[in-house]
């Protein structure tokens, strides 16, 4: 099983005022619940484990769009770091998709993959999902339903966080960064109706924001 960093339920996070948040979000946070030190320091360890369980392997790594920009971006930049200083090193490739699941703060139920023809270049690939928050599971479920029909060499899934939430298929990455309370994220390109991309602390978001943001 995957290993993760906790954040309980009764997390009591940190003051806004104790970080740099943008000051036209300052009004739509409860709270900071992980700081951006903290994802790039897991980001990191992230990035470790992947080298030990696929180095010697072409990895070809997929970016889930939007969300999971930011992410994959750090820890792409890690791997390439630890491709340059050590023994062990990876030939790397990118590529991207966009899946879209959620409308304002709900789940449609509906998964859309937007270039999803394009999966069939994964054939024969040792392909590395990258995810921004795997919720019920069911959209990623989705993904590699889509992916395995490609006949990939291997697939793993890292996402930096998993919900606990009562609504989850059951479905776990291979990699996880942090297991999260039932509470709506932003931050860290984790969006809400496309607003937060640009704040780089994961934060709780209020409930005057989701109103007010609403589409």
């Amino acid at each position: 099983m995957a290993s993760y960093l906790q954040i309980a339920d009764d997390e009591k996070g940190h003051d806004l005022d104790l970080f740099c948040v943008p000051r036209h979000y300052e009004s739509d946070l409860d709270k900071v619940i992980i700081p951006h030190g903290l994802i790039m320091d897991r980001t990191e360890r992230l990035a470790r484990d992947i080298i030990q369980d696929m180095g010697g392997h072409h990895i070809v790594a997929l970016c889930v769009l939007k969300g999971g920009y930011k992410f994959f971006a750090d820890l792409l930049d890690y791997i390439k770091v630890l491709n340059h200083n050590s023994d062990k090193s990876v030939p790397l490739t990118v590529d991207f998709i966009r899946v879209k699941s959620y409308c304002n703060d709900k789940s449609t139920n509906s998964v859309r993959v937007i270039g999803g023809d394009e999966l069939s270049n994964l054939s024969g690939k040792n392909v590395l999902i990258v995810e921004d928050i795997v919720e019920t599971g069911r959209t990623m479920q989705t993904l590699l339903s889509l992916l395995n029909e490609c006949n990939p060499k291997m697939v793993k899934v890292v996402s930096l966080l998993v919900k606990r939430t009562p609504r989850s298929s059951g479905y776990r990455p291979d990699y996880i960064g942090f297991e999260v309370p039932d509470a709506f994220l932003v931050g860290y390109a984790l969006d809400y109706n496309e607003y937060f991309r640009d704040l780089s602390h994961i934060c709780i978001l209020n409930d005057q924001a989701k109103e007010k943001y609403k589409v």
